[in-house]
């Protein structure tokens, strides 16, 4: 299995490409047929998040004990919305909580990176269509999401939208551990079986509606434990093989 990273190297944007254990400079296209390239030490480099996508689809209600918690029946059908790509900032880097802001909370998620343009895909061909997967989290704005009903705003500020540290490729995303901490208490421990939409199904529901283009990431729900984070919080999503995505919270 491969973990791809985007870093930043004196102003310019790289990949940089992990293997059993080896660190180097990503060589040939990210999306078709790439190579290790020369050999790089990873300590003191800039993480950026590992794609920059056209657009951040997610998908909520997509685990059974969530919907519980949050009062809502189980949907028929994915439940999908858009986060906008101003919203993403990479591990490292702070959640930044706007001005009048209610309760915000954190989300873990599993992401989907699209290696290949995927429209009207069945979920058996799903696979040929992604790249890897990535951690995300779904920061909300509780509050707003309630007085808003849809999601747009309570979901779509800047820095809402944590994504990385790497994409991992080869990694089968059925049985995967997936969890959150806020200053190193656990708030979420899961596994994408709880999942009621699996991941294919997800690609194929959401190519129906819009055509997914390489490097678009869709963040497919979040397990039980949502709950709220506020400024010199610290909080660290984690999925199994990909790795921890950690974000300081700081006053916007």
């Amino acid at each position: 299995m491969d973990r791809v990273y985007r870093i930043d190297i004196d102003g310019h944007e790289q990949y940089a490409l992990e293997r059993n254990g080896a660190w180097s400079r990503l060589d040939g296209d990210l999306f078709g047929d790439y190579r290790p390239g020369p050999a790089l030490d990873p300590a003191g480099l800039r993480w950026l998040s590992p794609v920059a996508p056209s657009k951040i689809v997610a998908v909520g209600l997509n685990y059974r004990d969530h919907a519980k918690e949050m009062g809502k029946p189980l949907p028929a059908e994915p439940l999908i919305f858009l986060k906008p790509p101003s919203a993403m900032i990479g591990p490292g880097s702070p959640i930044a909580i706007p001005p009048g802001a209610g309760r915000v909370d954190h989300e873990a998620e599993v992401g989907i990176v699209i290696g290949r343009m995927a429209r009207n895909v069945r979920a058996s061909e799903a696979s040929d269509h992604v790249l890897g997967l990535t951690c995300v989290n779904d920061v909300t704005d509780r509050d707003i999401q309630k007085r808003d009903v849809q999601y747009t705003r309570a979901k779509g500020f800047d820095t809402f939208a944590p994504i990385g540290p790497a994409i991992a490729i080869g990694l089968d995303g059925a049985a995967l551990a997936i969890g959150s901490t806020v200053n190193g208490v656990t708030r979420q421990a899961s596994s994408t079986r709880e999942m009621i939409f699996s991941l294919e199904q997800v690609v194929e529901f959401v190519s129906r509606v819009m055509t997914l283009l390489p490097g678009d990431v869709i963040a497919t729900g979040t397990p039980p434990g949502v709950g709220p984070i506020v400024p010199g919080d610290r909080v660290v999503v984690t999925v199994e093989g990909v790795g921890e995505l950690a974000n300081d919270v700081v006053a916007g």
